[in-house]
Parts: C-alpha cells; sequence; structure tokens
C-alpha cells in the first residue's frame, strides 16, 4: 500500500503546501528545491541551484523560478505563486489538483477547461533541468508561456536590482542563453520545440522568503527576468523545457528525458523513499566522492560524514560508495585530523568516528583488507591523539584519556558559539570522545594482532586497561546510575545529556551490562521522544523546548534539549545488545513514529532536528545524512534480528 500521499483537498491551502519541500539532486553537487506548489520560501530554494569551480564550487542559484501562464481567449491564467509583501501574487496553488513525487516531482493544474501535467527532472551526473508539460486536456486553442526569474548569486545571498547586470538574451537553437555576471557560468533555456522568444529584461522587486524572515535572516529579494518564451501547444501534446549550462540538442531532448525518468526508483513507501534520499547525499567530483551532509545548506562535514556513512550506503549494499568517501577523507588527512566543515580542521570526534565506520565497512570487505587499504592512517590518528594536535589543544593525559579544550571553541559535535562563546561549553573529558578513544584502540589492537604487527602491540597494548580504569573512575557516577557528560579540572558535569548512550553502543565499550542497563533507563526516561533523543533533559533549568526563531536563539536550543534522531541508533544498538531479538517490538516502534514524516517537511527524507517538546514539529535542514543513515541502520537492525527469529 502507498504511504507516499498527499491530500489533493489541501493542496491549495498555504499552511499545508508551503511546509512541504521537495529536493531533487544531479548526485554531482547540484539540486533542485522548493515547495511542493513552487512557491520558494528560502534563500535555498531554486530550480537549479550548482556548484561552482571560479566560486570555490560554491553552490550558485542560478534558475531560480519559472512561471507558467496558460492562454485561451485572450486571457491569461498564471499557475505561479510568489510572496510579496503582504500578499502572494499571482495565486497559481487554487488551480493544482494533484501532486504527485513518484517517480518524479509532478504537479498537476486545472484552470476553466485546461488541464495541464508538470514533470520536473534533474539529469544525475549533469548540470541539467528538463520540465516536461503536457496538456492533458483543452477545449480551444492554447499558448503556454513561460517566464524565467534569474538570481545568480550565491546560496547563502540575496540577489539585489543593480546597473551591472547584464540583461541580453543570446540566442541558441530552441531557445537563449544568459549571463547576468562575469565568472558565472552560461544558463542555457531551451524548448524541444519551436517557440518565440520574446525579449523584456527587467526586475522584479521583493519576492520574500518567509522561512528566512522567521530565522531571523534577511529575506526580500529582486529577481532578473530577461523574457519569456511563448509557444503553442495542442491536447495530448508534451513540450519539454531545458535549463543546463552547456547546450542541449533540443532534437534528443524527449528521449533524454524519457530514458532519466526510467532509472528513477519507486518512491511510493518509507523504506524505497529513505534509501533514495540516502543517495541523494553522495556526491561524486572527478576523482573524489564526498557526503553532503544536509540540504539545503550544509556542504562536507567530516564528523557527519562518518557518523552516516555506513547507514546511507552500506544498508543497501552501496559498499563502494563507502570505500570511495572513506578513501576521498583519508586522503585529505592532517596531523592525524579530517577536514570537518570546509578545510577546518577542527573536530576531535570526526577520526574517532572514523574507526567505527571502518568497523562496519570490515562486515563487507573483510578485516584483511582493512588493514592493508587502512591501517597506516589508523595508526597515524591514534599516534597524533598521543602527541598532541592544534598546540595541545587536543591530546591524551597521563590517564590515558583524550583531553579537548581551547578557549572559544567547541570541539565536539555540540560546537554551536554565540558571541564567540560555546553554547554547551564542554572542555576537558568528553564522555563520548573517550569511549570513542577507547574503540578506536581496542579495534586497532585486534587487527594488529591478527596480522603480526608486533611493534604496534607492544606500544599500545596496555592503553585499554589505563583507559578503562580511568573512564570509570572519572565519568560514572554510581549514586545517578549514568555517566557524566564531561569533567572539567575534576569537576563532573552531571546533566543528563545523549552523548552517554555512545559509550554504550561501540562494538569495545568500557561499561558493565548492569551499568548499560541503567545507563539506557535513565536516557529513556529524560531523553527518548517519537522522534530521537533530547540532547538535554527537560528538568534542567538549561533545557530549551522548542529550537525556533534567529540563529542566536536556534543556537542556544541546538543542544539543549532539541531532538536528534543519529543518536537514536546508538540508543537502539545498544538495547538490541542487551535484550537481542526480546526488544524487537519496542525497536520496530521506534521506526513506525518515523514513517509520517516522508509526507512533511521534506518530502521522502529525515529533518535535520525536531523540537524538544511535543509534538516535536521538524526544525533545520529538510534532509539530513546521518538522520536518514541513522533510520536505515535501525531497520537494518530489526531486519537481522527477525532473520534470527525465523531461523530459531
Amino acid at each position: 500500500m502507498s504511504i507516499i500521499r498527499f491530500d489533493k483537498k489541501e493542496l491549495g491551502n498555504l499552511e499545508y503546501s508551503l511546509q512541504r519541500e521537495v529536493l531533487s539532486t544531479n548526485r554531482a553537487g547540484g539540486y533542485m528545491s522548493t515547495t511542493i506548489v513552487c512557491c520558494n520560501t528560502r534563500k535555498y530554494h531554486g530550480l537549479m541551484i550548482c556548484p561552482v569551480e571560479a566560486f570555490d564550487n560554491e553552490n550558485l542559484v542560478l534558475l531560480s523560478s519559472l512561471d507558467e501562464t496558460v492562454i485561451q481567449h485572450g486571457k491569461s491564467f498564471n499557475l505561479a505563486i510568489h510572496r510579496f509583501p503582504g500578499i502572494y501574487e499571482p495565486r497559481g496553488h487554487k488551480y493544482i489538483i494533484d501532486f504527485n513525487f513518484n517517480p518524479t516531482t509532478t504537479i498537476t493544474y486545472m484552470v476553466g477547461g485546461v488541464v495541464l501535467k508538470k514533470e520536473m527532472l534533474w539529469l544525475h551526473s549533469s548540470e541539467q533541468l528538463l520540465i516536461r508539460y503536457t496538456l492533458l486536456e483543452a477545449k480551444s486553442d492554447t499558448t503556454i508561456r513561460l517566464r524565467p526569474f534569474l538570481a545568480f548569486r550565491g546560496v547563502h545571498g540575496l540577489s539585489k536590482a543593480n546597473v551591472y547586470a547584464d540583461g541580453h538574451s543570446y540566442p541558441v537553437k530552441n531557445g537563449v542563453k544568459n549571463r547576468l555576471y562575469e565568472k558565472y557560468p552560461w544558463l542555457y533555456l531551451q524548448m524541444n520545440t519551436d517557440n518565440e522568444f520574446i525579449v523584456g529584461p527587467d526586475w522584479y522587486y521583493n519576492f520574500e522568503y518567509l522561512e528566512e524572515k522567521n530565522r531571523g535572516y534577511p529575506f526580500q529579494e529582486d529577481l532578473y527576468t530577461t523574457g519569456f518564451f511563448e509557444l503553442p501547444i495542442k491536447k495530448g501534446e508534451r513540450v519539454i523545457f531545458s535549463s543546463s549550462t552547456s547546450e542541449a540538442d533540443t532534437e534528443e531532448l524527449e528521449t533524454l528525458f524519457e530514458n532519466e525518468l526510467a532509472k528513477r526508483s519507486e518512491k511510493t513507501e518509507f523504506l524505497p523513499c529513505l534509501r533514495h534520499s540516502a543517495r541523494q547525499f553522495i556526491v561524486r567530483r572527478g576523482k573524489k566522492a564526498e557526503v553532503v551532509a544536509g540540504y539545503p545548506w550544509f556542504g562536507r562535514w567530516g564528523r557527519d560524514t562518518f557518523i552516516s556513512l555506513p547507514g546511507i550506503t552500506l544498508t543497501q549494499g552501496d559498499v563502494q560508495s563507502c570505500k570511495d568517501v572513506v578513501d576521498t577523507l583519508t586522503g585529505e588527512m592532517k596531523d592525524g585530523l579530517f577536514p570537518n566543515v570546509g578545510s577546518a580542521y577542527n573536530s576531535v570526534d570526526a577520526p574517532l568516528w572514523f574507526f567505527w565506520t571502518l568497523q562496519e565497512l570490515e562486515k563487507h570487505i573483510g578485516k584483511e583488507e582493512i588493514w592493508k587499504n587502512y591501517s597506516v592512517k589508523m595508526k597515524e590518528v591514534l599516534a597524533s591523539f598521543m602527541r598532541g594536535i592544534n598546540d595541545n589543544a587536543m591530546r591524551v593525559c597521563e590517564n590515558g584519556l583524550v583531553w579537548a579544550s581551547k578557549p572559544g571553541y567547541a570541539f565536539t559535535w555540540m560546537d554551536a558559539v554565540v558571541d564567540g562563546i560555546p553554547v554547551t561549553g564542554r572542555d576537558g573529558f568528553q564522555v563520548e570522545i573517550n569511549a570513542l578513544w577507547y574503540n578506536a584502540i581496542c579495534y586497532t589492537l585486534d587487527l594488529a594482532k591478527k596480522y603480526d604487527d608486533v611493534n604496534f602491540v607492544n606500544e599500545w597494548g596496555d592503553m585499554p586497561n589505563k583507559i578503562k580504569d580511568s573512564f570509570l573512575a572519572l565519568f560514572w557516577n554510581d549514586n545517578n546510575g549514568y555517566l557524566a557528560d564531561h569533567v572539567y579540572d575534576g569537576y563532573q558535569n552531571n546533566f543528563i545529556r545523549s552523548n552517554q548512550v555512545i559509550a554504550c553502543s561501540l562494538p569495545h565499550t568500557m561499561l558493565s551490562e548492569e551499568q548499560i542497563q541503567k545507563v539506557l533507563l535513565v536516557v529513556k526516561k529524560y531523553l527518548l521522544t517519537p522522534k530521537g533523543l533530547r540532547t538535554l533533559s527537560p528538568n534542567n533549568p538549561l533545557y530549551k523546548g522548542r529550537c525556533e526563531g534567529d540563529q542566536p536563539t536556534r543556537d542556544r536550543a541546538y543542544h539543549q534539549g532539541t531532538v536528534w534522531v543519529w543518536q537514536l541508533e546508538h540508543f537502539v544498538k545498544a538495547n538490541f545488545d542487551l535484550y537481542g531479538k526480546g526488544y524487537l517490538a519496542e525497536a520496530k516502534d521506534i521506526l513506525s513514529h518515523f514513517e509520517e514524516d516522508i509526507t512533511d517537511y521534506g518530502i521522502g527524507s529525515i529533518a535535520e532536528i525536531y523540537d524538544g517538546d511535543p509534538p516535536h514539529h521538524p526544525r533545520g535542514a529538510i534532509s539530513q545524512a546521518w538522520s536518514v543513515g541513522a533510520v536505515l541502520r535501525i531497520n537494518e537492525m530489526i531486519q537481522n534480528y527477525e532473520k534470527t527469529k525465523k531461523r530459531k
């Protein structure tokens, strides 16, 4: 039974439709994103957004939107919708009678006796968007008009009217090419059939993006149009509009559209949608393979890459992509660290999650391949921590534990900073960092012993026991029955946070079953929600139940109670390790809470975060790699235990 369904009666209701966003990528960094009625509500929305090498591969919004107008008997009906100060104009959403996500984003309009279907298709591994219009019904002569609105700016900025924009349209086969500014790529706008392009360069002012307004950012933009296409269309006829950074062969557009459409996977049910979403995070450029942390505004993050990678690749057998991404990052490793955001080497946990990713990859390629390909990098990471990294801001202390601290910096995943001050200052010894550190050393020792690396075993053999003794003495609070979040100068921060579940779920853990059981009970009581784990107990006076408002306000809530999906995977894993197939029913219930999400917020995907307070509204990026990866991993665990149950 199909799960992807939309209430056709609600499509004209903007409170319904503007909260639902679509995403389509070309798997090379380019994407299309907008709402299901094609009204842009974010500066990150647009029909054609591409990374451009001349701008350090920054994503640029080239084609912001495309207005369709149906003309009959001299009357014009604009099917588009835009927000301007105080109004929506035009109001083409009232003509929408159907929206479909499978196999590609499809909108059907009805106005008078005209029924027009629009199918939007981003080509894979190419910077080309195709939109196919099919006139399903018409009782008299019909003309269609297409007016492109151009932005030519970075995704984080906004376009403003100026005298420098080049409004000239240069003719190409069945269309024109435009380039508003030098250094930008040419944008080729073409049709698969003869048409008339009416030249009329002009600025349209004050498009408003309400999501940016709600997030406390500038939200008004001016867009440029150089003219519009106009052509007759007959009942049953299909015409294709192409937007590309290179000139298209217009005679092949129909064939190209059909061939690309045939490659699209089915997206009618929960898990196929998530697997499709997972594949969209893998971006290949030349010899590099990277993971986009989230759409529409994140780039590559080293930490997010390692945490999400097993879920978005290995759960669907894509071993090659997993290896390619790992190899890309190991090729950029410096002083034991991986690039986190852009070229910043500032994540203490990314190199430690690297080991966990290898442990999952090992299940598919074997220990020997792991050791042969990655042992040098594994040992280099461990040695770097022992030497000290970033002027000893990250280092191993005499007690064997990893210390991470520097004024004004936040080295862990809880990295929000407001006015130069980390919101969740976790200086010192952090619980998940040292759990990962122990796991990394134990894993490397296991492989070193198997493949007779005597020198490494002699050098590191005593470390696990030393780390374990120090960790339990420092972090375990027997009175509370859970782990401290971090320890600084002997002071235990005993806030109930979700980070402690990592110490319970890793292949090599320092905790006893009794201790794990106690931690999980505390986490379940205070942090577990239907959408993931809260980052702070609601009983804590610093708890923030809603992550909304301007950026400083959101940053103060980001890790102070906001719900994250990615740690839920580790909560489920730890429970399965304790209770085996006896945990199946509860795990299935956890998984089921995400089924409704694929028709809300980011269609076919899982959001970055959710409010800590019920009803746990989705927030942040509409599609997040480690959220999708975590849900797919939970599903994989359920399937594995179900197989075990059936065999018995």
